[in-house]
């Protein structure tokens, strides 16, 4: 699959507030500071299209981004539409409580309530050994029976010994709560690594979305 357009919609204050539901919604979330942003715009293949900052909870609203991307073999290409959205990160971020609350309801109300929400790509830092703070995370979706996919951002900034060992100790703790393990993937914004194999994993999932609503 190949993104052949990535344009800026609307960012909304909750999600009644958000497009109409009309194409399948994959949304990005993780830790602040995650690299969410940089992600977004490697495979979007446009550097601009999310903003970057170096202060965290930089994003407080929900950012959605149209995306048109092929779809099937080559030689029965079509384009297919379908909607990025930028999540606000949880966990630390300079803010009030007060603002912290209304992020956390905004982001549940979101995950729990928004019909056309085909995945969730939750942003591990792979710097870091596991963080009790995304295993709870995970344990929310999970009770709120929310499919997700897990993205390990930065694996570029450690050398791979450490990185490797960070995701499976990642994974091993999901083990011990978890009867099956998600998707994930290993990735790096400035090498691109990990772009192709999260863009296969969506369009595998746009076919199967299209395939069902033939049924």
């Amino acid at each position: 699959m190949q993104i052949k357009q990535a344009i800026y919609i609307i960012s909304s204050p909750d999600f009644e507030k958000c497009p109409q539901p009309d194409k399948p919604e994959y949304a990005f979330i993780g830790r602040s500071n995650v690299g969410k942003s940089s992600l977004i715009n490697m495979l979007c293949n446009n550097d601009k299209l999310a903003k970057t900052s170096a202060s965290p909870g930089k994003t407080q609203l929900l950012n959605h981004f149209e995306i048109t991307s092929t779809i099937g073999e080559d030689s029965k290409q079509q384009f297919f539409k379908w909607y990025l959205v930028d999540l606000p990160g949880y966990g630390f971020a300079k803010v009030s409580q007060s603002s912290r609350r209304r992020w956390e309801q905004m982001i549940e109300n979101y995950l729990r309530k928004r019909e056309n929400l085909s995945m969730v790509f939750v942003l591990i830092d792979s710097r870091h050994s596991p963080q009790k703070i995304d295993l709870a995370f995970l344990e929310n979706l999970k009770n709120w029976s929310i499919p997700f996919a897990l993205v390990f951002t930065k694996s570029d900034k450690e050398n791979q010994r450490t990185v490797s060992k960070n995701v499976k100790d990642f994974l091993d703790a999901m083990r011990l709560t978890w009867q099956f393990l998600p998707q994930h993937f290993v990735s790096s914004a400035v090498k691109k690594y990990g772009k192709d194999k999260i863009l296969a994993y969506i369009a595998e999932v746009n076919e199967q979305l299209i395939e069902s609503n033939k049924r």
